[in-house]
């Protein structure tokens, strides 16, 4: 059943092993343990601008000794991290996946659905209700469910993440656990989807405290703040700061832990939040026992770039410099330890962003003259209101419209008897109108229509006929959604880094532009198995050359 998969590689690398007809044999170059360190919001141009500052060990080490993919990118209309993870992890876009926000709405239910919540399964390592999460929305296997399914189970899948929701898309739906921060209690907690019985290793964990420990402590600058050239000053217009009024270092983080009403939600904008993650990492790979043997394990660890509060300091801010600076020593002392317990030749690691980060709007156009503007989206849709009232009478003719989805009120067009496709066209064609929407695109003409390549092809990606709104909306580049009040969370920017080290990878580059929907068989090829069933990705090839 592999034979056409065999023959898309060179026989000098495939295969390398063949778990699916039985045998648990692999060749020196197979990796025991593939390690996936994802960012979120890790901005392409991170790396160079703080380069001079990072130890040799961190991001260094990846960029000195790896296989740089220097143009690479997420396919997709909305860049969130629900949307992207679930591509990340599976190898296939949203129309596929199924996971095309972080909420949609069911029409045969009639209801909002959030991407992983879940009320069927419990919290496990807390009393909260924050495990009550599962992959059952997730509509295609990830590589983790792939390697479980070929080995016969034997294969050790986890991740651990800051937010559920990154953590829940990594692990897929056969991991044997998925890690997050409890935000009501400061401990690491996982789902009983994944763990009946939550581990004594990560019980001792939760006992020293961490979260509490990090959060009793300033948040000062790593070096001297008066060295963080590449950086704006921590008091810049530009930045409106914790609760729109702390914007300069120290932070008193157990103050801002009593400002937000006790939550350990804080710490995620903090770097000790990824030293958090990190450390539970470190624990996991040996209480799990990941690499020990000669079947392949998969980890991925989610690191965060300031979380929440990225677009209320920025990409040019010292606290997000700062938060690379310590984020390097954490992936320094991770490679270190993978290293020194299996050597170079038996980890695959990629380094690569769960999603971008845009420059602010106002910065650019003021600065460097850019085109470049906010679009308030609140405003709009008051408009778009009025103009289906006076068009086809008083209603609540919208049902929702969150992350770039307007969801029609089809129960009402119905009773009305109206035509939803007509309702579709006429919403498209009012907000094509509005500067700073660059298409206004609706579900009839997605169904309808092909777009391989080109500006429309990211609809095309992010479209699934049961879960996709009724209008999708792509904004102008450089322009931004704002309300009244504060950016909205939003980015045009579809690059990120990846890069990859360790199995044989040796140093090289290609600015071939590449997808993240290829690092799947990417990895499969590595590890001589079939890619998941529904993979619409591509191996990059410059890498296996090596």
């Amino acid at each position: 059943m592999f034979k056409k998969f065999w023959t898309l590689f060179p026989i000098l690398f495939l295969p390398f092993l063949v778990f699916a007809q039985g045998h648990t044999t692999i060749s020196a170059n197979t990796p025991r343990l593939v390690v996936g360190i994802v960012i979120e919001d890790f901005n392409p141009d991170y790396v160079e601008r703080f380069w001079d500052k990072f130890g040799e060990g961190g991001f260094q080490r990846l960029y000195r000794a790896g296989f740089i993919c220097g143009n690479h990118h997420y396919g997709n209309l909305i860049q969130r991290p629900s949307v992207n993870m679930a591509t990340l992890s599976t190898g296939t876009s949203p129309s596929h996946h199924g996971i095309i926000s972080d909420n949609w709405i069911n029409r045969l239910k009639n209801k909002e659905v959030n991407a992983i919540k879940d009320d069927f399964y419990t919290t496990v390592g807390s009393d909260s209700k924050e495990g009550e999460r599962s992959a059952m929305n997730l509509m295609t296997p990830t590589l983790g469910d792939q390697l479980k399914l070929v080995t016969k189970g034997r294969s050790r899948v986890f991740s651990v993440a800051l937010n559920d929701i990154a953590a829940v898309m990594a692990a897929g739906h056969a991991a044997n656990g998925a890690y997050w921060l409890d935000e009501t209690s400061g401990k690491m907690i996982s789902s009983s989807y994944y763990v009946e019985t939550f581990p004594q290793w990560a019980f001792d964990f939760n006992g020293n405290r961490l979260a509490e420990k990090y959060l009793s402590t300033n948040w000062t600058t790593l070096k001297d703040q008066n060295s963080y050239s590449e950086s704006i000053s921590g008091d810049s217009p530009n930045e409106s700061g914790y609760f729109g009024k702390y914007r300069t270092f120290p932070y008193d983080l157990n103050k801002l832990k009593k400002e937000s009403g006790g939550s350990f939600k804080i710490l995620k904008t903090t770097p000790m939040g990824n030293s958090m993650v990190k450390d539970f990492a470190l624990q996991m790979i040996p209480k799990e026992q990941l690499g020990i043997d000669l079947v392949p394990d998969l980890l991925t660890v989610v690191f965060s770039s300031m979380d929440y509060e990225r677009y209320s300091f920025g990409a040019l801010s010292v606290e997000m410099e700062d938060t690379y600076l310590r984020l390097d020593k954490d992936i320094a002392e991770l490679l270190k330890y993978i290293e020194s317990g299996f050597g170079t030749e038996d980890i695959l690691i990629y380094l690569t962003g769960l999603t971008s980060i845009s420059y602010p709007a106002d910065f650019m156009k003021e600065r460097y003259h850019m085109t470049a503007g906010t679009f308030n989206p609140e405003s709009s849709i008051a408009l778009l209101k009025s103009y289906l009232n006076i068009k086809y009478g008083e209603g609540s003719w919208i049902e929702l419209f969150a992350n770039q989805q307007i969801y029609l009120n089809h129960e009402l067009i119905e009773k009305k008897k109206l035509s939803i496709h007509e309702m579709q066209s006429a919403v498209a064609l009012f907000l094509n109108q509005f500067e700073g929407i660059a298409y206004a695109k609706e579900a009839l003409e997605l169904e309808a229509n092909n777009f391989p390549g080109g500006a429309l092809a990211p609809f095309q990606n992010n479209f699934h006929i049961k879960r996709s709104g009724d209008v999708l909306i792509k904004y102008e580049n450089g322009w931004q959604p704002k309300d009244k009040f504060s950016p909205l969370d939003y980015t045009e920017n579809s690059q990120v880094p990846l890069v990859w080290y360790g199995a044989g990878i040796k140093k090289g580059t290609t600015m071939r532009r590449t997808d993240a929907t290829d690092i799947v068989p990417t990895i499969a090829a590595f590890l001589g198995i079939a890619p998941p069933s529904a993979v619409t990705g591509n191996v990059i090839e410059e890498i296996m050359k090596h």
